[in-house]
């Protein structure tokens, strides 16, 4: 079906932010606009839209759009699509820019100002932000923004978007009434008419404001002699990995009981306010229940977006990827790669979406199609339990446990599988084949803004409750109907979830899940938890028929199963958690980012198929061990 969307721009002139990767113009659009900012899509494709207003020193506003950063007009990636489109015209459902701010990075005007040329070519009334011209300063690069504004013929300020200080000068510019004039994109006689001609025309440029000269040694290129060796730099960077995870773990501990305790408390007082019957059951196995199984994972991803944040505003990331660029290419993938499947760890649906800025159309593909074997933090309540029950409780070696073991083997299975289906798709497609060299800018290292950190927190929760929260919220209701009725009939003796389309969907799968040891119980824990993997611990204690009010389900259902289940079951269900796709709201992620449901139900087959192989050996091998 067609997306249909119809956007209404409000009144208002709309200013652009343009700029390279890295040059700091995120940081320049949250200065500028503050908390008076809004995240969407961009109609029809699945690339943020940060739109912003800027309150003038004369008391108007100005609507401030932040465009996807971009090396040339030249597209690549969907981001930079998109920025090409706004710019260009073209954009569905956005109107051209009346202004362009260039952001323009100070200590590297050579490759910056081939995007100001390329923009200038397109007619648009234009301005340029001289921006981190502090840093410059520092560096010896004295650059007179009145001097390049003669030689370019637009308008140029300074401006310095780490400061909050930083942009007034901008400010002031756009509060200008002839600003429109001034800006005028008319070709100054001397610019370039073709982009085969920038290169000699900057380099002229620079000669005449004596910048020609190289940068002075810098104290990241020390750094990065030791964050970048082949040896050392991987080390270090599978102990900060290792630290992070560690820290989301722990650190969300404490937010994640207080959830836990909430919607508890609140489900108590609806039990005690309301009669008992459907609507009482409504509310708190349906909403109360949907809505906390969304919030309750909220402080791990917001954990881990917030050391991603860190890194990236320090300008560690790319180096990260620059690192794992050898690894990542052995199983045909790139260092691009590598954020995306980290985002992962926490849940695949951020993972997923960060590989918009994979440029290759075939490796952003890929990259999508395995970040679901990154084991999420939705998986752990699962393994817990059965590692808890069945795993006993060992030291196996100095400092480490066998519980602990069998926990971090899950995570080398999931990886493992991962790069495995990856190595077999560049095996067999003569794309995999192709080498594809990592182009990709180092900036300089920055101390990260508590500002943008805060911000940028602020959105992914924002982007989170509406994307996922809405989805999980929808199929918990859903799934709540289909293990509440029918009810069961006078005299019924076992659970009433046994008696209802769940239950009986349980008993209908058992004939296929028997060959890996799985029984009905198994089979119905398996419907609550396509709407999030979770879930299946909670299905569980309703089939053993617990109590709903007990406290802690999984310390009381472990020794359940434990008496019940065979060791071969537990494994092979540990299995076939490893890999099967038991997340609606990750396949409506896929349909989101590939446009079609082809890949999600690809996706979907290819797991579910690699999740009963897994589970089918480790249950045969571990009843032919006598486990």
């Amino acid at each position: 079906m067609t997306e249909s969307v119809i956007h209404v721009h409000p009144p208002g002139r709309l200013v652009a932010l343009v700029g390279n990767p890295n040059c700091g113009k995120t940081a320049l659009f949250n200065l500028l606009t503050g908390s008076r900012q809004k995240v969407a899509n961009y109609a029809g494709v699945t690339v943020e839209r940060k739109e912003g207003r800027m309150l003038l020193p004369t008391g108007k506003s100005l609507r401030v759009l932040d465009l996807p950063g971009t090396y040339s007009l030249n597209p690549r990636s969907p981001d930079e699509q998109v920025t090409c489109g706004v710019l260009q015209g073209v954009a569905r459902g956005e109107k051209r820019p009346d202004i362009v701010v260039c952001v323009v990075d100070a200590t590297n005007l050579r490759r910056s100002l081939r995007l100001v040329l390329s923009v200038l070519r397109l007619g648009l009334p234009c301005v340029i932000a001289l921006n981190m011209a502090d840093l410059a300063a520092d560096r010896g690069m004295r650059i007179d923004p009145e001097v390049l504004s003669r030689e370019l013929g637009v308008p140029v300020v300074g401006t310095v978007a780490v400061d909050s200080t930083g942009a007034e000068a901008l400010q002031r510019l756009l509060s200008e009434p002839d600003l429109l004039e001034r800006a005028e994109a008319s070709i100054h006689a001397n610019l370039p008419a073709n982009a085969a001609d920038d290169a000699n025309f900057i380099r002229d440029l620079l000669v005449r404001m004596g910048l020609d000269d190289a940068s002075p040694h810098l104290a990241s290129d020390a750094i990065d002699r030791v964050v970048l060796h082949p040896v050392w730099g991987l080390v270090i960077l599978a102990v900060t990995l290792f630290l992070i995870f560690q820290a989301v773990f722990s650190w969300a501990e404490a937010p994640m009981n207080l959830i836990k305790d909430a919607a508890a408390a609140t489900g108590a007082w609806v039990n005690a306010t309301l009669p008992e019957g459907f609507l009482r059951s409504f509310i708190v196995d349906g909403l109360v229940a949907g809505l906390g199984s969304v919030l309750v994972f909220l402080p791990q991803i917001l954990i881990l977006f917030f050391f991603i944040l860190m890194l990236e505003e320090s300008g560690y990331l790319p180096r990260a990827a620059f690192l794992l660029d050898r690894v990542m290419g052995t199983v045909g993938l790139s260092g691009r790669s590598f954020i995306p499947l980290l985002s992962s760890f926490a849940c695949a649906i951020p993972g997923i979406m960060a590989t918009r800025t994979i440029a290759n159309a075939r490796d952003r593909l890929v990259t999508i199609m395995i970040a679901p074997m990154m084991t999420c933090s939705a998986r752990l309540p699962v393994y817990a339990l059965l590692i808890g029950a069945f795993i006993p409780e060992r030291v196996v070696g100095p400092g480490v446990q066998l519980r602990g073991l069998v926990l971090f083997l899950l995570y080398v299975a999931g990886i493992a599988g991962s790069m495995g289906v990856a190595w077999l798709l560049k095996r067999f497609t003569s794309q995999g084949r192709q080498v594809r060299p990592l182009m990709m800018e180092l900036p300089s290292y920055h101390m990260p803004r508590v500002r943008n950190i805060a911000l940028g927190l602020w959105q992914r929760t924002q982007i989170f409750l509406r994307r996922v929260g809405g989805v999980i919220l929808v199929l918990t209701i859903a799934l709540w109907v289909l293990a509440s009725f029918p009810q069961p009939p006078v005299g019924a003796t076992g659970s009433p979830i046994e008696y209802s389309i769940a239950g009986m969907l349980g008993h209908a799968l058992a004939v296929v899940f028997q060959p890996i040891g799985f029984n009905w119980q198994i089979s119905v824990a398996l419907v609550p938890g396509m709407a999030a993997r979770e879930v299946a611990v909670s299905a569980l204690g309703t089939v053993y028929s617990l109590a709903a009010t007990t406290q802690d389900t999984a310390g009381a259902l472990a020794p359940i199963i434990a008496q019940q289940w065979s060791l071969p079951t537990a494994l092979s269900l540990l299995a076939w958690y490893v890999f099967a796709p038991q997340c609606l709201s990750t396949l409506a992620a896929v349909k989101r980012e590939t446009g079609g449901l082809k890949w999600p139900l690809v996706m979907a087959g290819y797991l579910f198929a690699l999740a009963y192989l897994a589970s089918f050996i480790t249950y045969n091998v571990a009843k032919a061990m006598s486990l």
